[in-house]
C-alpha cells in the first residue's frame, strides 16, 4: 500500500491512497482524514486503506490523477523526528578527515539527534537559506514511520512497529555543524527543515528488496541533473531499522508517527573510501562525503557546497526500474524573508 497527503490550504493536507504506479489516487478523508490520524489508529484503519488500494488496482474505487508535485510530505509534520547514523563509514570518514580516531563504541551504539519535526518541506519545495556560506548540503537517507513503541523495546519487537517507509533530504548546513558540536549541545541551526518523498510505503511493497530491517535497492541522487549517487542502501547499514528504532525507544516510548531516519546512505569500495559514479564506484549521498574522501587523498577538498539555483533530485526505483517513492525535486534558493 502506498500512501501520500496531499495539499488542501491546511498543514496537515489530506491523505489519499496511491497506486503502485504512482499515476493515481483515491481520497479517503472518511477512513482517516489525514497520516497522522491513521497512524493513530493504525491495526482499524490499516486494513481499509488497503481495501481501497485492491480497489484502484482492479478499478473498483473511484480514482483522481495524482501529480507528486501536489503532495506535501506524508506527514508534514509529526510527533517526533529522529535521524541515525546507521552507516558508520560515513561517521568513519568524517573522523578520518579530521585526523580523529574512530571510538569502537561508534560500531555497537548508534549516533543518533533529534531533529526539528514542526515543519517538513514538501518533495518539491524550494531549500530557503539565506547564505551560502553557511555550507548548504543535501543527505540522501531512507526513513521509516512507526506506530507505538514501548521504552525499552527489543529491536525484533521495535522492528515489528514499523508501518511506513520513506525518503528524505535531511538539509545539512556544514558551516553552522562545527560551532554548534562544539558547544557540546547538538544540532539545532545546522538541521533546518528536512523533505520527505510524495508517498510513503507499507514494507509489502518492497517485497524481497525489504530484508532484515534494510531497504536493499540503490538511492539515487541526481545533483545539477547528472548521478551523484548509487549507493545501495541496503549495504554497509550497520544497524538495521529495528535496531535504530530500539536505540530510540532505550529511555522513552516512541508515540505513532514518529519518524526515524537512516542517515546518509553510504557504501565503502573494497573496505576503502567509495568513488565517483565517474571513476566506476557508486558515488555519495551528500557532498561532505566526497569533501572528506578528496582531504584524505589530497589534502583538501575540492568540491564546493551547493549555491543558489543548484538543484537535488533523490528517488528510488524498483528492480523494473520503477519509482517506488516518487522524487524529491528541489532547488536551493536564498531567503529573503
Amino acid at each position: 500500500m502506498k500512501l501520500a497527503t496531499l495539499k488542501n490550504g491546511t498543514r496537515d493536507g489530506v491523505l489519499v491512497v496511491v497506486s503502485k504506479d504512482l499515476t493515481q489516487c483515491s481520497t479517503v478523508g472518511h477512513i482517516a482524514p489525514t497520516l497522522q490520524a491513521a497512524l493513530d489508529n493504525w491495526q482499524e484503519i490499516a486494513p481499509r486503506l488497503a481495501r481501497v488500494a485492491e480497489g484502484m488496482e482492479t478499478g473498483a474505487q473511484p480514482i483522481q490523477r495524482f501529480h507528486e508535485s501536489e503532495a506535501m510530505s506524508p506527514l508534514p509534520r509529526a510527533y517526533q523526528w529522529a535521524d541515525g547514523s546507521a552507516y558508520v563509514n560515513h561517521v568513519e570518514l568524517v573522523r578520518k578527515a579530521r585526523n580523529a580516531e574512530m571510538p569502537p563504541s561508534f560500531w555497537t551504539d548508534p549516533l543518533m539527534y533529534q531533529g526539528g519535526s514542526d515543519a517538513f518541506l514538501s518533495p518539491r519545495d524550494a531549500i530557503l537559506v539565506a547564505d551560502e556560506a553557511y555550507g548548504i548540503d543535501m543527505e540522501g537517507e531512507v526513513a521509516v514511520i512507526v506506530d507505538d513503541v514501548a521504552m525499552g523495546a527489543a529491536p525484533e519487537d521495535a522492528a515489528k512497529a514499523i508501518r511506513l517507509i520513506m525518503l528524505v533530504n535531511d538539509v545539512s548546513l556544514r558551516g553552522l555543524i562545527p560551532a554548534e558540536l562544539g558547544k557540546g549541545f547538538g544540532f539545532f541551526h545546522s538541521k533546518p527543515s528536512s523533505a520527505f518523498s510524495p508517498v510513503a510505503v507499507t514494507p509489502d511493497e518492497l517485497g524481497d528488496a525489504w530484508q532484515d530491517g534494510k531497504v536493499n535497492l540503490p538511492l539515487c541522487v541526481d545533483y545539477n541533473g547528472a548521478p551523484f549517487g548509487r549507493a545501495d542502501a541496503g549495504v554497509d547499514m550497520t544497524f538495521n531499522f529495528g535496531t535504530l528504532v530500539a536505540h530510540a525507544a532505550k529511555t522513552r516510548p516512541l508515540c505513532a508517527g514518529t519518524i526515524i531516519g537512516s542517515g546518509t546512505v553510504s557504501n565503502k569500495l573494497n573496505d576503502g573510501p567509495g568513488k565517483p559514479i565517474s571513476e566506476g564506484g557508486v558515488g555519495y549521498s551528500c557532498i561532505a562525503e566526497i569533501r572528506m574522501i578528496e582531504t584524505i587523498n589530497d589534502g583538501k577538498p575540492s568540491t564546493g557546497f551547493m549555491k543558489f539555483g543548484d538543484q537535488v533530485r533523490i528517488e528510488m526505483k524498483d528492480k523494473n526500474d520503477v519509482s517506488i517513492f516518487g522524487a524529491i525535486d528541489q532547488t536551493v534558493e536564498k531567503y529573503e524573508g
